[in-house]
């Protein structure tokens, strides 16, 4: 990491000791409390990435790093909310520190572990025998390839989280196609349309194929 890098990290750092002891409304708040905000800025972001892809793509998609100043207040936007996310997990490690879960430190080093762990073929050559992503998470002592998928997920998400997972767990190639994004995403669009004007609600028709996917192949 460079300088500048962990001097804007232990900057952050300190600012939200500070708040947590001089700010009664930072210094009132719980892991509970955080939570449904971590959900508002995980929204957010996820707001500003798709506008920043939808103004890429409206340009043509030609503009590469150094060469995008019209896309300037869509990055700055996307910086503001990768900002705001940050704050939120280092200001939940603070909480935990607070209660004496663990430390800031035990939860970058987790995370650093779990990387490791998951990229033998770097860190591990000699005992890597080829499995993928979803394959080294068994080693792990998961019973299937869907556990860890968030119930809560939206719908569309859970879908695709779910795909990609079991489809992930085997040697999958993706299959060539014409199709750009944009147009399967009209397609998508066009298809919850033939569902309302014959009376099917897409989401629930979706949620419930969730559930009989999930149900399969959780029993494999």
């Amino acid at each position: 990491m460079k300088n500048e890098e962990l001097a804007a990290f232990q900057r952050l750092s300190e600012i939200l000791d500070t708040l947590r002891k001089e700010c009664p409304w930072d210094r009132s708040q719980t892991l509970k409390s955080l939570r449904y905000l971590t959900i508002e800025e995980v929204n957010e972001l996820s707001d500003a990435i798709i506008a920043l892809e939808g103004e890429r793509l409206k340009a043509g998609g030609e503009h590469e790093a150094g060469n995008a100043s019209h896309l300037s207040p869509f990055t700055t936007d996307l910086k503001k909310e990768l900002g705001d996310l940050a704050m939120h997990i280092l200001f939940y490690c603070k909480v935990a520190e607070d209660k004496g879960y663990f430390s800031t430190a035990d939860v970058y080093n987790a995370i650093s572990d779990k990387l490791v762990a998951r990229h033998p073929f770097i860190y591990d050559r000699e005992n890597y025998h080829g499995e993928n992503w979803e394959q080294l998470k068994m080693r792990e002592g998961r019973r299937n390839v869907l556990e860890g998928v968030p119930s809560s997920l939206p719908t569309l998400v859970k879908a695709i989280r779910m795909q990609e997972k079991v489809h992930g767990s085997t040697d999958n190639t993706a299959e060539p196609t014409g199709m750009s994004e944009e147009e399967f995403g009209q397609q998508l669009f066009d298809l919850v349309d033939w569902g309302r004007r014959h009376g099917i609600n897409a989401d629930d028709a979706l949620s419930l194929a969730n559930r009989r996917f999930a149900e399969r192949h959780s029993q494999e």
